[in-house]
């Protein structure tokens, strides 16, 4: 994990630690880096998981893609063509689909090809209930192993990442908290 106290206790800890080790394996070779984030969100596993699995709309909580073009029927194998917003060291993406677990809610994607450092890069964000002040809430966790570009850092490497998934979890938080507030609580289509 990323090491930062989040807030929660060590109950919380313990059950995102044996997730991680369960469902967050990634080999991880040399002059690569790793990290695992964690994120508490105020919101129901299937309203934020009806966001997380749009391999095909992924622009509907991360806040740098402007939009996608996905090939196939969304399965094991489809890739899609992420275009970034301006302002990032890119402009596309293009991305395969590796995972996609409905019923554990895992999602897992590899970079394969794009005008941007991120080589060899794949990702594994995975859902799981959690109670929060009383509330029905998901503990989502994600990590990624990547190359560590040639100038650059394994620190550089990993806290650039780190930033951009942050960002994306805290936007998945936003969207999802609102959606909670207004009690749509079914999977729905943004």
């Amino acid at each position: 994990m990323n090491g930062h106290s989040n807030g929660f206790g060590s109950v919380a800890a313990v059950a995102a630690a044996e997730y991680i080790r369960r469902h967050h394996l990634h080999e991880i070779g040399e002059n690569q880096c790793s990290s695992t984030l964690v994120k508490h969100i105020k919101a129901p596993v299937p309203l934020v998981w009806s966001l997380v699995r749009r391999f095909d709309q992924p622009q509907k909580y991360k806040p740098f893609v402007s939009r996608c073009i996905a090939q196939g029927n969304l399965e094991i194998g489809s890739l899609r063509e992420v275009y970034v917003k301006s302002g990032l060291p890119a402009t596309t993406s293009t991305e395969r689909l590796e995972l996609l677990d409905d019923n554990e809610h895992i999602l897992s994607i590899r970079i394969v090809c794009g005008d941007h450092r991120l080589k060899n890069y794949s990702s594994i964000i995975s859902l799981h209930p959690e109670i929060i002040n009383g509330r029905p809430g998901t503990l989502v966790i994600e990590s990624f192993v990547v190359d560590v570009p040639e100038g650059n850092t394994q620190d550089e490497t990993c806290y650039f990442v780190e930033a951009l998934i942050k960002c994306n979890l805290k936007s998945l938080a936003d969207i999802s908290e609102g959606l909670a507030i207004q009690d749509r609580t079914e999977p729905i289509d943004l």
